[in-house]
């Protein structure tokens, strides 16, 4: 089978071209664009690339998906994986939400035109639980979706273009919705990573808010067990599932962890809540348990404890 992974040079995108390529019958073509612009620096995405780069049966193509031509890539392609695209909620407002759009809605509007070309047999976007903006609960894949930030917006607009395309052109879309990924490579705009190097840096750890608001964490492995899953299991195409983690709890609880696995108290440093993020998150994987029989693992503690052993590894 051969798969095309967008996005395989960034944290989620370079875990799932590994567990893809530990199936012989896979051939992967990742493609990223490391000289654009991007929250996760070019020597860090390049780091991530290192193993791949000298697997046999992984291709690197280093291109903008929205200049790429296409015809070079798409045809004999089974899977595409799109993970490409412009992340972070903080970052979306204002003058920069024109990457946003260019990255997360052009782009995956170009690529959904490339596999109406040369037709693919399952085409996953990968979206995102900023889609639902505030829930009170825990949320299902039927539940209305208001985002609350220019970010939410350009993800929930590509899941739209992918069910114009499914319902219009026969593109094969299964939609997956991540929430909160953690674990090694994670970006470093994110809050683990950001928390972790101001632990080692004996800096305060920057806090958004009360630090009471909880998220539904889901490590990078279990994450991408689902993912790998699309590629064969049954009745899942014009599906959208949420894909979430084993655990969830509140920032200062994952602090207290951390604490924990560094032996010391940290200087919390407490800032004004930051715009367009929900109080709660939560998911309901049910769907994703029937359909792709996944089961999340990995606790909470050892998500964190991989991520700073990560981190504290010389690069």
């Amino acid at each position: 089978m051969k798969i095309l992974v967008t996005g395989a040079a960034g944290f989620i995108g370079s875990h799932l071209c590994e567990r893809l390529l530990q199936d012989p019958n896979h051939e992967v073509i990742g493609l990223d664009a490391l000289l654009e612009t991007s929250p996760t620096p070019i020597a860090t995405r390049e780091h991530n690339l290192r193993h791949l780069l000298l697997h046999p049966r992984f291709t690197f193509i280093n291109r903008n998906l929205l200049h790429v031509r296409w015809e070079d890539i798409l045809p004999h392609i089974d899977i595409v994986y799109h993970l490409a695209g412009m992340p972070g909620v903080r970052s979306s407002w204002g003058e920069d939400f024109k990457t946003y759009i260019s990255n997360n809605i052009e782009a995956t509007q170009r690529l959904l035109e490339g596999c109406r070309q040369f037709p693919v047999s399952r085409f996953i976007y990968a979206s995102t639980s900023s889609v639902y903006g505030e829930q009170l609960n825990q949320v299902n894949e039927d539940a209305i979706t208001i985002p609350l930030s220019p970010y939410g917006v350009s993800k929930l607009t590509g899941e739209q273009l992918c069910k114009v395309y499914a319902h219009n052109l026969g593109v094969p879309v299964v939609i997956l919705r991540f929430f909160t990924v953690y674990g090694p490579r994670q970006r470093p705009d994110m809050a683990f990573h950001r928390f972790i190097t101001h632990i080692m840096a004996d800096k305060p750890i920057p806090i958004h808010g009360d630090g009471l608001q909880t998220r539904d964490f889901t490590y990078v492995e279990d994450c991408v067990d689902a993912i790998a899953a699309t590629a064969y299991a049954a009745n899942i195409i014009g599906e959208t599932i949420n894909i979430g983690g084993k655990e969830r709890a509140s920032v200062l609880e994952c602090i207290a962890i951390l604490e924990e696995l560094f032996g010391k108290k940290v200087e919390r440093q407490f800032l004004g809540k930051a715009t367009g993020e929900p109080r709660h998150t939560w998911a309901d994987i049910s769907k994703a348990q029937r359909l792709l029989g996944y089961h999340p693992i990995t606790d909470l503690r050892t998500g964190l404890q991989a991520e700073m052993l990560d981190l504290l590894l010389p690069k």
